[in-house]
């Protein structure tokens, strides 16, 4: 089945079996290795990706349902080589990663989050951010997530 999509801003048609998950067209299919597979149940939150902006496990997502979606990795979360993204400049201001595995998502998963709330709360942040980190990073990555609002309220400031 032909499947058509725009993927980190760029209009992408691939072959594949709807059924397919789309985490191994994007893993697979077009070579971006950012997404990770962790469970394959939709679980852990590894191979989190935004699709039309919504955080969505890419592991149990059918590629047949991303016809005519704008999909969003972590290769494409910044939206340019030359500037991070507010997650991803407040992972490293925190030393986020342990192993680095899962954090991946858990950047994608904080970056839908901010779009709907911009200045979380801890309750906010222990609702939404639900991924599994084998390493246990979370106190660095609640006080990334602050940062990274922080960050981003700072950005909106300056236009």
């Amino acid at each position: 089945m032909k499947i058509n999509f725009t993927i980190n801003g760029i209009n992408k048609s691939v072959e594949a079996d709807g059924d397919s998950p789309l985490l191994w067209v994007i893993r697979d299919g077009l070579d971006l290795k950012g997404t990770k597979f962790g469970c394959g149940k939709a679980a852990c939150g590894a191979c989190t990706i935004h699709v039309d902006g919504k955080q969505v496990r890419s592991c149990s997502f059918p590629v047949k349902y991303a016809e005519g979606k704008q999909i969003t990795t972590i290769e494409g979360l910044s939206g340019s080589e030359s500037d991070l993204h507010p997650v991803q400049q407040a992972w490293m201001e925190e030393v986020v990663p342990q192993c680095g595995y899962c954090q991946p998502g858990f950047m994608m998963a904080t970056a839908a989050l901010l779009a709907e709330i911009p200045n979380p709360t801890d309750e906010d942040i222990d609702n939404n951010i639900i991924n599994v980190c084998r390493c246990a990073t979370y106190y660095r990555m609640r006080k990334a997530i602050h940062r990274a609002a922080e960050l981003h309220a700072n950005a909106i400031a300056q236009q």
